[in-house]
């Protein structure tokens, strides 16, 4: 199998509230919006990095799936709830321009710009469906 093409197209993030998560990813971070479909809660986000048309986050309502059962379902909300069920990492040239205006938009802050020990300086926030974002910096 030839993988040398393969990228990564979409990954996806829960939300709850597809207002409160389209202000978070649109004005907080600034990505663009491609895509919004659906009504009310069971509404379908995609939204990416200007200039950067390949790579996407879907914010989809939790366990939309209609495979999912009422406990799975029950199960997902509880852990959005602790802000254990998803998370992304992003990366930045200026990790503390990006804390500064996400942190200006009211997002919860889970962690200031931290030099780690295994070799990294990043930060990290919840978004209003408590998926963790953290943001690294690139040198």
């Amino acid at each position: 199998m030839d993988t040398t093409d393969l990228t990564i197209h979409t990954a996806a993030l829960p939300h709850d509230d597809p207002e409160a998560s389209l202000a978070f990813y649109r004005d907080a971070l600034g990505f663009e919006v491609r895509s919004d479909v659906g009504s009310g809660k069971m509404r379908w986000i995609t939204v990416g990095p200007a200039g950067q048309p390949g790579t996407s986050i879907l914010l989809a309502p939790p366990a939309a799936d209609s495979g999912v059962t009422e406990d799975e379902r029950r199960t997902v909300t509880e852990m959005m709830a602790k802000g254990t069920y998803g998370w992304i990492m992003l990366a930045t040239t200026d990790l503390d321009g990006v804390f500064e205006r996400v942190q200006a938009r009211d997002a919860e802050v889970v962690q200031e710009p931290t030099e780690q020990p295994y070799g990294v300086r990043d930060c990290a926030f919840r978004d209003p469906a408590g998926n963790q974002i953290r943001i690294r910096e690139v040198r």
